[in-house]
């Protein structure tokens, strides 16, 4: 699964050196990436990181648009330094110029939600029901507190749970 990504990677660093007559060092690539993210450069390591489960469902596009997304973050980061914007116009010199591509901040692959366990917290207001994440519920679990903004009483755990 790799070889054709990595590939991809190469031609995009190849285009951005001829464009820039310029070498650029070749970043790590990992396919350690899960969730909503189809890809991410981590700029100061010289990274990136791809989501193998998005690159398998829409390969083609993937391979065209995030892999150049995410090389042009690194490119832009090496030639004009850390205190640019990450969609900025350098960034979008690089994905229209170099990749001829439009410079899409956001992928529209099919991520589907995961389900999510919600824990219901009650107050004194007829319609007071609130679910609470994991990590909130957790956070009531260690002494956090939190209130009602409509009758400021403390919302207390139902002990009812459900998953959405």
């Amino acid at each position: 699964m790799p070889e054709l990504l990595n590939t991809r990677v190469e031609a995009c660093y190849q285009l951005a050196e001829d464009f820039f007559k310029r070498r650029f060092p070749r970043p790590e690539v990992s396919f350690k990436l899960r969730g909503q993210k189809a890809g991410v450069a981590h700029l100061t390591e010289n990274l990136l990181r791809f989501n193998p489960k998005l690159y398998a469902e829409n390969r083609e596009h993937f391979l065209k648009q995030t892999v150049a997304h995410e090389v042009a973050h690194l490119i832009a980061h090496q030639m004009f330094g850390g205190r640019i914007q990450p969609h900025g116009e350098e960034w979008q010199l690089i994905m229209r110029g170099v990749y001829e591509l439009p410079p899409d901040r956001c992928h529209t692959y099919d991520v589907g939600r995961r389900k999510s366990t919600r824990f219901l917290y009650l107050c004194q207001c007829p319609s007071g029901e609130f679910p609470f994440s994991a990590q909130r519920h957790r956070l009531v679990a260690q002494g956090r507190r939190y209130f009602c903004r409509r009758c400021r009483a403390t919302l207390v755990f139902s002990g009812e749970q459900r998953v959405e």
